[in-house]
């Protein structure tokens, strides 16, 4: 394929800029990676601009013509200067500049040519006034068999590299400073004298500080701030300040990459990029949690509400089709409606200026509690302790147990409510995104969520066909209806482990003892089936008050101030309670971290725990390795860590972290973790 187009001369000039095409070297071999790019020659006075032009200005721009297969990168910008003019500050360039992109040459570059390059240069030249320039440039870049020199380097190319900034040796984070202010907080060794030399900050974008604004440097404890004002655009939870900072001046001037996030404190934390995070956008949050509701029916917490429909359905699957779609349509609309209750609470509690985040209820030993005296009633029912119709309407495990179409609805609802301590993978970048979007995108993935959790059941009422797949209906469905109630049970004894966690063991016998009394009143209810119309009155109003009595023994319980402090085994505890302070000791002293955020009433974070954190291959390598493992618990509300997760977009636990020795920055692990994911991070940050 024959490639031809005229090219333009290499120098082009208009009364204030004359530019010049330039490449590292006068030829290339085939597959070479070059640097090409545009030379600005600047009569006096007048100026061009950097990336970010400041309060004025554009920046210039380049777009190049290019061979078939051949390659261009992005600008390459050199270090600017401050340009003042009245109150508005500029950056920018004067006298000359070269603006560099890398050039990959085509690995079937036919040798012994001469190919055309060409590149059109837009730019803003500024002195009082300001003209906007337009120029064509060109060359003819031979392409020479591999092993032929190439000659040597462009000088000016040689020079514009050693304009570029560097990586910062200093580790750089954003401090909340005065009214209107934020501070740039370097630390390290061998930080600049501020008394001696100048230091400058360039945003490279306009928005996040104010270019006029005066920027004041000061020596602090570990380190050095520099005042930097707020501008039109201030940073908000999440975002990172990039830029360059300079320090001294003339030829003495060293420039450094800066990357910084918002909002911070001394101790907070830089997050490499979460793959799952990337490119993040509302079609890719809907995909994602849609396929961690459906992941939600594998978690413990969820299957044993699921297994009550399925009974059910085993039970409709001989009857009327449209009765058992209707079924179907009655559940989605259960879980549906949670999920949109749920982002609704989770709205005005964010409006309210609350951390908040996904299970966040369970952080509730109040809502805990009601929890688990439902799961245990509805275990009661199973285990044929009392039948539907038996008057315990109001306490609403009838409405999860029951025949009709409300029955359906409210099992919806139940599966709704425990499946938040459970974390599917997908969900925490999709809840992430979730938490931070307005309304309308917060309730849409809910109820993306929502509809992958009742997807499955939703399908086998729909399609009759996939009910073949089903056992038949027999007595064995009775044994099996009995036999779930041990579930229940046992989610109910989690849940009081966790109020015990919560709330200490004054709240653990209050549970129990609200357990007692609502056994006691579900069998009042039964005998009063047979007993006279005055009777049974008498007997349902004390059944009655006993439920009330267990709500409020619970109660009570929780209400009791007493240490909850539990005694550890601490020859065997491998890890340390995490605190913001203790995070950063470590990593000012260099050490490798691992941090674990987590919740007792998150079923994924303990299944983790258990099976990875706790290995014996995952202890040996933290000790080998000398990790410190922290462990946040966010069973209990806990601001500073809320204000963690958030700054990691996600919306709940778990969230695990790894610092390497002497890292600036976290590597986020998987949701679900295997002891070979959390050994494989370690030994990656050590090559």
């Amino acid at each position: 394929m024959s490639y031809t187009q005229a090219s333009p001369g290499p120098e082009a000039a208009t009364d204030q800029v004359r530019a010049s095409l330039i490449s590292s070297h006068s030829a290339v071999h085939p597959g070479d990676e070059i640097l090409i790019g545009v030379h600005q020659q600047i009569i006096p006075h007048w100026h061009t601009y950097w990336k970010n032009p400041g309060d004025s200005g554009l920046p210039t721009k380049i777009q190049y013509q290019l061979p078939p297969g051949w390659s261009v990168g992005e600008i390459q910008w050199p270090t600017p200067s401050k340009i003042v003019l009245g109150p508005v500050v500029n950056y920018g360039y004067h006298d000359a500049v070269t603006l560099l992109s890398s050039l990959r040459v085509a690995e079937d570059a036919e040798v012994g040519r001469d190919w055309p390059i060409s590149a059109k240069a837009k730019w803003l030249v500024c002195e009082e006034a300001c003209i906007p320039q337009e120029v064509e440039l060109g060359i003819q870049l031979p392409v020479v068999a591999k092993g032929v020199e190439v000659g040597p380097a462009h000088p000016l190319i040689t020079a514009a590299q050693k304009s570029w900034p560097v990586l910062l040796p200093w580790q750089a984070s954003l401090l909340e400073g005065p009214a209107g202010t934020l501070r740039l907080h370097l630390n390290g060794e061998q930080l600049p004298a501020s008394d001696q030399q100048a230091l400058a900050f360039y945003p490279d974008q306009w928005g996040p500080i104010s270019h006029a604004g005066e920027q004041i440097t000061t020596l602090v404890d570990h380190g050095l701030d520099i005042s930097l004002q707020s501008g039109d655009q201030p940073l908000t939870a999440g975002q990172t300040l990039n830029g360059v900072l300079t320090v001294g001046s003339g030829d003495a001037l060293r420039a450094y990459q800066i990357k910084a996030a918002w909002p911070a404190s001394a101790n907070d934390i830089q997050a490499e990029p979460d793959p799952a995070l990337a490119g993040q956008s509302l079609p890719t949050a809907l995909l994602l949690a849609l396929v961690g509701g459906l992941i939600l029916n594998l978690m413990p917490c969820v299957f044993p509400v699921l297994s009550l429909k399925a009974l059910a359905l085993i039970e409709q699957a001989a009857h009327d089709p449209s009765k058992t779609r209707r079924h179907g349509w009655a559940y989605l609309a259960g879980i549906l409606v949670s999920f949109t209750a749920l982002a609704a609470v989770l709205l005005a509690l964010k409006a309210g200026g609350a951390s908040i985040g996904w299970g966040f209820q369970f952080q509730s030993p109040s809502f805990v509690l009601i929890l688990a005296y439902l799961i245990f009633a509805v275990g009661l029912s199973l285990s044929g302790v009392f039948d539907i119709g038996a008057g315990i309407t109001g306490f609403g495990n009838q409405l999860a147990t029951r025949s009709g179409y409300s029955g359906s609805f409210f099992t919806g609802v139940l599966a709704a409510i425990v499946a938040t301590p459970c974390t599917a993978p997908f969900m925490g970048a999709a809840l992430g995104f979730a938490i931070t979007q307005p309304p309308a995108t917060m309730i849409a993935v809910f109820i993306s969520l929502g509809t992958g959790l009742a997807l499955p059941y939703w399908l086998l009422c729909q399609w009759p066909i996939l009910q073949r797949w089903l056992p038949k209906p027999g007595a064995w469905m009775n044994t099996l209806k009995q036999g779930l109630a041990f579930p229940m049970y046992a989610t109910a004894a989690w849940l009081i482990w966790v109020l015990a966690r919560q709330a200490g063991p004054a709240a653990v016998a209050g549970a129990l003892g609200g357990c007692v009394l609502i056994a006691l009143a579900v069998w009042l209810f039964r005998i009063s089936r047979n007993a006279t119309q005055i009777k049974r009155r008498i007997i349902n109003s004390g059944a009655s008050l006993i439920l009330l009595l267990a709500f409020v023994a619970g109660e009570l319980g929780i209400e009791t101030p007493i240490n909850t402090a539990y005694p550890t085994d601490a020859k065997n505890q491998n890890w340390q309670a995490y605190s913001a302070e203790k995070l950063a000791q470590l990593r000012s002293e260099g050490k490798p971290v691992f941090v674990n955020f987590t919740a007792d009433w998150c079923i994924t974070c303990l299944v983790n725990e258990r099976v990875a954190l706790s290995s014996e291959a995952v202890r040996s390598t933290f000790h080998n390795a000398q990790v410190t493992y922290l462990k946040g618990d966010w069973t209990n509300r806990d601001a500073d860590i809320a204000k963690v997760l958030s700054q990691f977009g996600r919306s709940g636990v778990p969230l695990y972290l790894y610092f390497g020795p002497g890292a600036q920055e976290a590597t986020v692990l998987p949701q679900i973790l295997t002891p070979d994911l959390v050994i494989g991070a370690i030994q990656s940050a050590r090559l």
